[in-house]
């Protein structure tokens, strides 16, 4: 994906941020800057799935895109979303799949 070029990530952030929001999983607190600097895949020690999404992947691939950075060429996202949120996969089922269109975007480079 080159810089200038970011086909319909921005669009899937934007609503992949609204989805959250409607299903009330979107936090107006930031965690503690202790759980924000997890070195584990997805912060899976320190936040919940849907913390990871709204404060480390929104926050850093806009600020790719405000940069004009590339973006990250792989992504497997919506496969930790049907795992995080198993209990309640018809409920997630919409963010899966913004995930999934997602992963999609990042990895047809």
């Amino acid at each position: 994906m080159t810089s200038n070029d970011y086909g319909e990530v921005p669009e899937l952030l934007q609503r992949l941020e609204s989805e959250l929001k409607r299903l009330g999983w979107w936090s107006p607190q930031a965690p503690s800057p202790e759980a924000l600097a997890s070195t584990r895949p997805f912060h899976v020690d320190t936040l919940a799935f849907e913390e990871w999404l709204q404060w480390i992947l929104l926050p850093r691939l806009r600020a790719l895109m405000d940069r004009g950075a590339p973006l990250p060429g792989a992504s497997a996202m919506a496969p930790m979303g049907e795992v995080a949120w198993r209990h309640c996969a018809t409920e997630a089922a919409p963010v899966i799949e913004l995930l999934s269109r997602l992963d999609q975007a990042l990895s047809s480079q």
